[in-house]
């Protein structure tokens, strides 16, 4: 067993330079992901879920939407202060966040601040939502389209505003 500690430490080091990143909080957060994909997957055995390209659609912009509203926006901020530091606006409201702390703290910190890292989260449970409860996803998607679809004509008008 110290040999593959050993084997691990030393891939670390030779990984990362000398840099302070948390690869086995990563591989944790990893564990976490595929444990809780694997559980879905054990569950949803024997169902067959439909999926239109209607559903793709919605699945594609609310897992956009919805990762961009937890790792960016100012009201999902309490979620992301235990991991970040205020930092300033980032664009249009949305904020700027510095991930602070080391190990699990810092590797939840940069997965609550990535989009694209919260996306495969959002996409794999709203995928399960299809499976287990398809309505309700449906109609949460429709919401989050909506949503998104709003912030493009805000910024389109805000633009247009600044051109008058």
């Amino acid at each position: 067993m110290t040999s593959v500690v050993d084997t691990a430490r030393k891939q670390k080091d030779e990984y990362t330079g000398g840099s302070d990143r948390p690869l086995g909080s990563y591989l944790g957060t990893l564990a976490v992901y595929g444990l809780s994909a694997a559980g879905l997957a054990f569950l949803a055995r024997g169902r067959t879920p439909r999926a239109t390209l209607t559903d793709l659609a919605l699945m594609t912009i609310t897992t956009h939407k919805l990762a961009r509203l937890i790792a960016k926006d100012t009201v999902t901020s309490p979620l992301r202060a235990p991991f970040t530091r205020y930092e300033g606006t980032g664009g249009p409201a949305e904020l700027r966040e510095e991930v602070r702390g080391h190990g699990a703290r810092h590797a939840v910190g940069e997965l609550l601040t990535c989009p694209f890292c919260l996306s495969q989260w959002v996409a794999t449970g709203y995928t399960a939502g299809m499976v287990f409860a398809p309505e309700a996803t449906r109609l949460v998607g429709t919401t989050m389209t909506a949503v998104a679809g709003s912030d493009w004509l805000q910024l389109a008008y805000a633009r247009l505003q600044r051109g008058v």
